[in-house]
């Protein structure tokens, strides 16, 4: 099967939560809108920042469902499911869900309390939650940091060795460039690469990658699509510049706390998604107030995403 590369933004949206900790889908119709309007050409729902390993198999149905709903007269708008989780039924469940609910790709990141021990493993694991979702696009999520699956990805594509149909590239959450290039150059650029450190956005365009995913890009896409367009007319110290107004607003999100102030960002930014839910912690009022200020102090509102008019 032949996939498009996708190029340009890909956000990971905010599941949005009403105060009660319930889903609040009503949101998605306009959080699409607002992505679209700031040049986002596509979603990976139910991933960490969409907190979907917080969400029963259900809620992530409910989720996936409004989303392809929102999406269904957009087929330039690429919706990206991940259906990772630590149940190999719940992810072929799932994988399936995604088929049928008419949404682009399936996602999916290795187990995380029993762990694939081998790239033929994680190959297995691949190919029977690929197999749920046939004619759909898939996309493995190499992010380590919270798997835990430290196997390379250059290896994990060998394993496939193409006997995957459907399996079209990798989301890269990762900080490894020679086993990211790597994969890039594997049968020929067979693999669509997505970048998923928004920090080090730069160094994957040098690399040749201009397909990414990162949460940061809900409410500051249009740092990046400077910062992108810096790079491809080679106005290197301004693409540097941009990249590093970008480290100095991911700060922002270490210092309060870290994955939930994502949301504080995107308020400010007009679309309220609520908190997160437990185990993650949200800022109290007075930190928000400080988290403002902090934010204002490094320009956000003059880079931030836009609603439309």
């Amino acid at each position: 099967m032949n996939f498009k590369r996708l190029e340009g933004l890909i956000a990971a949206p905010f599941t949005p939560m009403k105060k009660d900790g319930s889903l609040n889908l009503k949101i998605i119709p306009e959080y699409y809108r607002f992505l679209k309007h700031n040049h986002i050409i596509g979603a990976f729902i139910n991933g960490s920042t969409g907190e979907g390993a917080s969400q029963t198999r259900e809620e992530k149905k409910m989720v996936a469902e409004a989303w392809a709903e929102a999406t269904r007269d957009d087929a330039t708008f690429k919706v990206i499911n991940l259906v990772g989780g630590t149940s190999m039924q719940d992810c072929i469940e799932m994988a399936a869900h995604t088929a049928r609910s008419g949404l682009y790709a399936v996602s999916f990141t290795a187990p995380y309390y029993f762990k694939p021990h081998s790239p033929q493993a994680l190959a297995e694991c691949c190919r029977i939650v690929a197999a749920a979702a046939p004619q759909t696009a898939f996309y493995y999520y190499h992010i380590p940091v919270l798997t835990g699956c430290n196997i390379s990805m250059y290896d994990l594509l060998k394993a496939v060795d193409g006997s995957i149909p459907n399996f079209a590239g990798i989301k890269y959450t990762h900080e490894d460039f020679m086993d990211f290039l790597s994969c890039m150059y594997l049968d020929h650029g067979r693999y669509d690469m997505l970048w998923g450190r928004d920090e080090n956005m730069l160094s994957a365009l040098a690399l040749g990658s201009f397909g990414a995913v990162g949460s940061t890009y809900n409410y500051a896409a249009p740092l990046y699509h400077q910062l992108i367009d810096a790079f491809k007319t080679g106005a290197l110290e301004k693409a540097r510049d941009l990249q590093y107004l970008s480290i100095e607003m991911i700060r922002l999100l270490g210092k309060y706390g870290g994955i939930a102030t994502g949301k504080a960002f995107m308020k400010l930014a007009g679309v309220d998604c609520g908190r997160f839910r437990l185990p993650v912690s949200n800022m109290n009022d007075a930190a928000f107030e400080s988290f403002k200020q902090e934010a204002a102090a490094i320009g956000f509102e003059n880079f931030r995403s836009r609603h439309p008019a």
